[in-house]
């Protein structure tokens, strides 16, 4: 365990975050939220610039810390950026605008996930990122994969629960959806798919 923390803590000072990231980043712990790791951060930066993405869409604002990630990777894209809270979408708007981000790049919408998503247009978007209610986790990401075009990605964070999702001695409801999401990506043949044990874990699904 010693060795995983050692290398985790290595990942996440490899890419330094500048200080845009820093702020948002400690905005949210204020709010008391856990943001993306710089780690994760980065390889959605990655993402998003490999693609190139030019339509993003995120699922759970925060304060910004994985929207200017994102943004960091894909400069010219669109970012759709959806939370229910509207106080952290005013923090992560104040973030996105001291980033240099034009208000035109940011499209945020204050609502609950499961009522939005059905609005928008399936197969638009080049990448979608999932980080917000766990226990709704396959829903999401189901929606995801009919929103994101052929070729593009859907990311999903927290994937490993900190070590529980590889015990099979822990079987509580997140757990086991997120356990049940892993086995049924992995087995879709429509479905590219590789988990990275990065940060808390990071899904990587790609529509063939």
């Amino acid at each position: 365990m010693a060795e995983i923390a050692a290398d985790r803590a290595f990942a996440d000072a490899f890419v330094p975050e500048d200080d845009a990231i820093g702020a948002a980043r400690e905005a949210a712990h204020q709010f008391g939220i856990e943001p993306v790791s710089p780690a994760i951060g980065s390889a959605l930066a990655l993402v998003a610039a490999t693609g190139p993405a030019s339509a993003i869409i995120e699922i759970g604002t925060g304060t910004g810390v994985s929207g200017l990630w994102l943004l960091k990777g894909a400069p010219e894209a669109v970012l759709t950026t959806i939370d229910e809270d509207l106080d952290l979408h005013q923090v992560a708007r104040s973030m996105f605008q001291a980033a240099g981000h034009p208000a035109r790049r940011t499209r945020m919408i204050t609502g609950t996930a499961a009522d939005v998503l059905p609005r928008m247009n399936e197969q638009a978007y080049d990448l979608v990122f999932v980080d917000a209610d766990r226990e709704s986790v396959r829903d999401y990401t189901e929606t995801a994969l009919r929103l994101v075009r052929p070729g593009g990605s859907v990311l999903v964070a927290h994937v490993l629960q900190q070590g529980r999702v590889a015990d099979p001695t822990q079987r509580d409801a997140i757990t086991t959806s997120y356990r049940a999401l892993l086995r049924d990506v992995r087995e879709r043949e429509a479905l590219l798919a590789g988990l990275s044990i990065v940060g808390d874990g990071l899904l990587h699904i790609v529509r063939r």
